[in-house]
C-alpha cells in the first residue's frame, strides 16, 4: 500500500486523515476527466497569496463547466482551520478541488449541477536554497485553447507534462523545456521559465498555451519593483541555450535555478538568487 505522507482532507463538512475515498467507478471525473484544482502553500506560519490561489481556482471550474460551490473566502477560512492540524514547521500543500460527480448531456460532459468539492492538505517538504535542476528540450508540446482547457489548472492537462518528465528523466534531466504548438518556449512540465541575458530578464508572454503562474506574477512584480528590467515575450529554445542564466518559477518550489541546459552546465546566477531572496522575503513579511 502506498505510504502517503501526512495528509488531511475536508469534504462534506468533515476532515478525514489520510486518503479518504471519494470517488467511484460511475463518478463522472474519474472517467471523463473533469476536475480542476489549485495549489498554494503554507511554510513558516504564512501562506502567501492564499486569496489569488483561491480566486483563481473558482476560475478554473467555470472553464470547465464546473459549478464553483464554494466562495474564495470560505475556501481560505477552511485552509486555515486545516493548517492547524499539523505541526506549525511543516511545509504544506494546499490543494482545493472540483470535479463532476455525475454524467451530464451526452454522457462526455459532466452534470454541472453535480460538482463536489474537497480541500487536501498535506505534507510537502520545498526545495531549499542549494537545490538547483537541469533541463531538455521535450518531444511533447503545450496544447493551445482549441484543443485543451489551458485556461484553468485542470487535472486532465497534466497527463503531458508527465510523459514528458518521464521521458527527460530517462535521459538523464531533471525537467523538460515544452514549447508551444508555433515552436515557442511555453514553460517547463510544471513550473514556468525565465532566462538572464546582459542582466536583463525575459520569460515568454502568455499566450493561451500555459498557465500564467501566480508565482511567475509575483517574481515578475518583485524583481521590477528591485529594479530589473523584465520582459514578457516570444522565446524560441535558442534563446534558452544562449542564456546567462535560467530559473523556474511554480507553486511547488516557488523559485528554481537551472544547472544544466542539454550538456551546457550553469552556475546558479545572481539574479535567480535575487529572485528567490526577493519571493521569500515578500512571503514571510
Amino acid at each position: 500500500m502506498t505510504a502517503w505522507s501526512e495528509t488531511w482532507t475536508w469534504i462534506d463538512g468533515t476532515w478525514h486523515e489520510g486518503n479518504p475515498a471519494i470517488a467511484g467507478p460511475r463518478t463522472h471525473a474519474l472517467w471523463q476527466g473533469s476536475s480542476v484544482f489549485d495549489g498554494a502553500r503554507y511554510f513558516d506560519g504564512v501562506m502567501p497569496d492564499l486569496d489569488l490561489h483561491c480566486a483563481r481556482f473558482n476560475a478554473s471550474a467555470g472553464a470547465l463547466h464546473l459549478k464553483p460551490v464554494m466562495q474564495a473566502g470560505e475556501i481560505m477560512e477552511l485552509t486555515r482551520e486545516g493548517v492547524q492540524k499539523f505541526a506549525s514547521d511543516k511545509q504544506l500543500y494546499i490543494k482545493p478541488m472540483y470535479w463532476a460527480e455525475m454524467d451530464g448531456p451526452g454522457v462526455i460532459a459532466g452534470d454541472t449541477e453535480s460538482t463536489r468539492f474537497a480541500l487536501c492538505i498535506f505534507d510537502a517538504p520545498m526545495a531549499g536554497d542549494d537545490v538547483s535542476i537541469s533541463v531538455t528540450l521535450s518531444p511533447y508540446r503545450r496544447p493551445s485553447l482549441e484543443t485543451m482547457p489551458v485556461n484553468a489548472k485542470a487535472g486532465c492537462l497534466y497527463p503531458n507534462g508527465a510523459r514528458a518528465v518521464r521521458e527527460c528523466k530517462a535521459r538523464g534531466f531533471d525537467n523538460a523545456v515544452m514549447l508551444d504548438m508555433l515552436g515557442h518556449v511555453a514553460e517547463l512540465t510544471a513550473a514556468n521559465i525565465f532566462i538572464v541575458k546582459d542582466g536583463e530578464v525575459h520569460t515568454p508572454v502568455p499566450n493561451g498555451t500555459f498557465l500564467n503562474g501566480i508565482t511567475r506574477q509575483r517574481v515578475i512584480q518583485l524583481l521590477r519593483k528591485a529594479g530589473y528590467a523584465v520582459h514578457e515575450r516570444t522565446l524560441r529554445y535558442e534563446d534558452l541555450l544562449g542564456a546567462d542564466e535560467l530559473f523556474s518559477t511554480g507553486n511547488y518550489n516557488k523559485v528554481v535555478p537551472v544547472n544544466r541546459i542539454e550538456d551546457r552546465v550553469l552556475e546558479p546566477g545572481p539574479v535567480a538568487r535575487k529572485a528567490r531572496e526577493l519571493y521569500f522575503e515578500f512571503a514571510r513579511a
